[in-house]
């Protein structure tokens, strides 16, 4: 647990503090890789497939901020991440921010990654796992298409607090709530940055 708590440690602190692309990248994968044993630790069928599907989703979500990345390098020659300013890599980046962090309607892995996990792991994914990609939003926040960013934020505001009306089980609402709340940072991190 101590090898992954400091691998959790070392990748936020990596993404948080980069200024280039592919450190960015290396850090969310670390942390990636970091929180999949902690997932799956339980050996129980639903861990392993909770596990299974937040690798899928954090990949092709990470495949997308490489993609992004690589293609506004390709088109300004700049991999500095304040220096988005290609039109498809700042749509493809939106799009993979918001997989990553469990934005409507890429929100559906969410819940059942935390039904499938323990209370303390849902914590971590909640939080922690939430805060790397929520600051490169911050960071790129200039550059990123600001109607699809409001237009999911309030489809997950919206279906945050209606899918969670519905549920009796605590992790899922507590996803849901996760997923509206999600929603309302990232509207205020259009008009707002630093109130955000």
């Amino acid at each position: 647990k101590l090898v992954f708590t400091i691998s959790l440690l070392l990748g936020t602190t990596i993404t948080i503090s980069s200024n280039h692309w592919i450190m960015a990248w290396a850090g969310l994968e670390i942390n990636t890789l970091a929180v999949l044993p902690l997932i799956s630790k339980s050996h129980h069928p639903r861990a392993i497939e909770a596990a299974t599907k937040y690798f899928l989703v954090q990949s092709a979500a990470s495949a997308l901020v490489l993609f992004s990345s690589m293609t506004n390098a390709w088109h300004t020659g700049q991999w500095d991440i304040s220096q988005m300013t290609h039109p498809t890599s700042c749509l493809v980046l939106t799009t993979a921010i918001a997989m990553k962090l469990g934005l409507a309607p890429f929100h559906l892995w969410f819940p059942e990654v935390l039904q499938g996990s323990s209370l303390l792991t849902g914590l971590l994914l909640s939080t922690a796992m939430k805060f790397p990609p929520i600051t490169l939003l911050y960071m790129t926040s200039p550059s990123l298409n600001p109607t699809l960013l409001v237009t999911m934020a309030i489809l997950s505001a919206a279906l945050g607090g209606w899918m969670g009306l519905n549920q009796t089980q605590t992790r899922k609402i507590l996803a849901f709530s996760s997923i509206s709340h999600l929603g309302w940072m990232s509207i205020i991190i259009v008009y707002s940055p630093k109130l955000g």
